[in-house]
């Protein structure tokens, strides 16, 4: 039933589609447009009907008509990101660790670099279990090409077992989640289903319908120079206003500070000179109304700062990123309990925990389509420690068949 699932993963880890926030195009990458194309043709492969690449948006669609004679089945969506983050995934060479024993640790590939039960105790839950690793030299990509090929094994199996009865279910493949703007043209109308899950989580069990709300706040700071000799009364130093304004931000609200629904303000860059500074911030709540608070502490800072000049010298631009899909999801729970009564069935226990993030699917839901995030099974994702189990794999591809032929049953 899972023969292709590993073979699919690791064709899929091999091809290099790395986003790029610097890019204008949609999507950001020529290797993005590729990887769709390669995911368009194999879906027609499977007898997937509807199969389409969408040039405005970058995203493959494509349908598993309904094989059951009840009208009122409730159609189904699942959603997986194409792209990796931004770090070395060229010539990415998974290795395979067999009946890991959970206290050894492990060497990756040639290089220097090894997963040490020391920094990564999750190792443990793995006992017995097969282990894909990097080979130290890049990330792997399991964030999210194993939600991919879980997607493209349960539709697999949905097809070659008819007798598995369903209603509609639609898949899409999506660019650009990494750098935030991929599900922004998501066309929710066209794919036409009554919800959706993105598979985009980490270990198994994991439910997400929470997300923090975010926004951005890029602040240039004016300063005046002048020579330090000559300086007292005169030079405004740009930096050392960039320091003060950072130092009025709550100090145990960063991200190192903080866990599960407590936000944060991450200051992501500071550069510049005297004359000039530039920084960037991350806002995050799960709260809307602290989230709100967030923002207007940045702009009373600015406005404080700002009089006791004879003009504006801090400026900010701020702007929203995502909402928390909570605030949509909880008016029909009915989808987190499908998913959860899902996971029971194939012995799981669900972890229903907000995400500090965001996912797809926190844009997704405010358009109209209720899209929670089920676990894909990768582990310390984004870098040359990432590792995903084969059984993850394959719990979470039982997951999505679960989901389907649960949701056919419910229905009148």
């Amino acid at each position: 039933m899972y023969e292709n699932l590993v073979p699919r993963f690791i064709n899929y880890v091999k091809k290099e589609t790395r986003s790029d926030h610097t890019s204008q195009t949609v999507p950001s990458t020529s290797s993005q447009i590729e990887f769709a194309h390669m995911l368009e043709a194999e879906l027609k492969e499977l007898g997937m009907t509807n199969v389409k690449y969408n040039e405005s948006n970058g995203f493959v669609t494509a349908e598993l008509p309904s094989n059951t004679d009840k009208a009122d089945v409730r159609s189904i969506g699942f959603i997986a990101h194409m792209d990796t983050a931004d770090f070395n995934a060229v010539n990415v060479n998974p290795q395979f660790v067999e009946n890991y024993d959970g206290v050894s640790d492990i060497t990756l590939g040639d290089s220097k670099y090894k997963l040490t039960v020391k920094d990564f105790p999750n190792l443990a839950n793995y006992t017995g279990q097969t282990l894909i690793t990097t080979d130290g030299t890049t990330l792997l990509g399991a964030d999210d090409k194993s939600g991919i090929a879980e997607i493209m094994t349960a539709m697999e199996i949905l097809i070659n077992n008819p007798d598995i009865k369903h209603g509609k279910v639609k898949v899409a493949f999506g660019p650009d989640e990494e750098i935030g703007v991929g599900a922004d043209r998501f066309d929710v109308e066209d794919f036409d289903v009554d919800f959706a899950y993105t598979m985009d989580g980490g270990p198994v069990g994991e439910l997400n319908y929470e997300t923090f709300s975010a926004a951005q706040a890029n602040i240039t700071i004016h300063g005046k120079n002048v020579h330090p000799g000559t300086a007292k009364n005169t030079m405004i130093n740009a930096l050392s206003l960039a320091i003060a304004f950072d130092n009025q931000l709550p100090a145990d609200e960063r991200p190192q500070f903080t866990e599960g629904y407590e936000g944060f303000f991450h200051l992501m860059e500071l550069s510049g000179n005297e004359e000039e500074a530039k920084m960037s911030y991350i806002i995050r709540d799960h709260k809307r109304e602290k989230f709100e608070a967030r923002k207007a502490l940045i702009t009373e800072i600015q406005s404080r700062m700002n009089a006791v000049f004879d003009e504006e010298r801090i400026l900010v631009e701020m702007y929203d990123q995502y909402y928390n899909m909570g605030e949509i999801i909880e008016k029909d729970m009915s989808i987190i309990e499908l998913a959860k009564e899902a996971m029971v069935e194939v012995g799981i226990e669900p972890k229903v925990e907000p995400v500090r993030g965001g996912t797809d699917g926190s844009k997704i839901s405010y358009m109209g389509l209720p899209t929670p995030n089920i676990f894909a099974g990768g582990e310390n994702m984004h870098g040359r420690f990432e590792f995903v189990a084969v059984e993850s794999m394959q719990t979470a591809t039982d997951v999505i068949v679960g989901i389907i032929k649960l949701n056919e049953q419910k229905a009148v």
